[in-house]
């Protein structure tokens, strides 16, 4: 039986691909942990659809997927000889995002001004998944400005949050809920 404990987080640090042993809160390490997270929301988001919403259950397993190549490849040093990057956008994963995001965006009501966060359960957890998607596109960010990264991670990420604005209102669209529109601030208190 292999052990899934290695004890060198005893130390707070952990091994990389590579077997190069970082600080837990290295940059790099920030950087996968949070695609990390992403993928386990998307897992949470699978689990709570239902018969109107599990439209989304393939392309939500197969971001899942994508993420783990992504994150695998972060966790991977460019110079590594034994290991190179898995994630190959070649413009494949990214376009199929955008078509995903201009087929959700054409079913969803025009708005001209911001919209809440919320909705469905569905659609708030895919709010929710867009704010993480963001914060491990700043964790790459900072990573990137410290040592090379594969560059279709970042470009895949990116679009990955316009994913998840369009098809949390998508979800609404489909379970007809109505956005909640921004309202500039203008207190309505009773």
């Amino acid at each position: 039986m292999v052990k899934i404990y290695t004890k060198t987080g005893d130390h707070g640090q952990t091994r990389i691909i590579g077997k190069k042993i970082v600080d837990k809160n290295d940059p790099r390490v920030n950087a996968y942990g949070t695609v990390d997270e992403l993928n386990s929301w998307i897992g949470f988001i699978i689990s709570g659809l239902n018969d109107k919403t599990n439209v989304l259950y393939d392309e939500l397993t197969e971001i899942q997927q994508l993420l783990f190549d992504a994150g695998t490849d972060l966790a991977t040093l460019k110079g590594d000889t034994r290991h190179e990057y898995i994630f190959n956008n070649d413009g494949t994963a990214t376009g199929w995002l955008e078509k995903k995001i201009d087929d959700y965006t054409a079913v969803a009501p025009q708005v001209q001004k911001f919209i809440l966060p919320g909705g469905t359960q569905t659609a708030s957890a895919l709010h929710y998944a867009r704010t993480v998607t963001r914060r491990a596109e700043r964790e790459i960010v900072a990573l990137q400005s410290l040592d090379d990264i594969n560059p279709d991670v970042l470009i895949f990420i990116n679009r990955l949050s316009d994913y998840f604005f369009a098809a949390a209102r998508y979800a609404n669209v489909l379970e007809k809920k109505e956005d909640i529109l921004y309202r500039n601030s203008r207190p309505v208190f009773k």
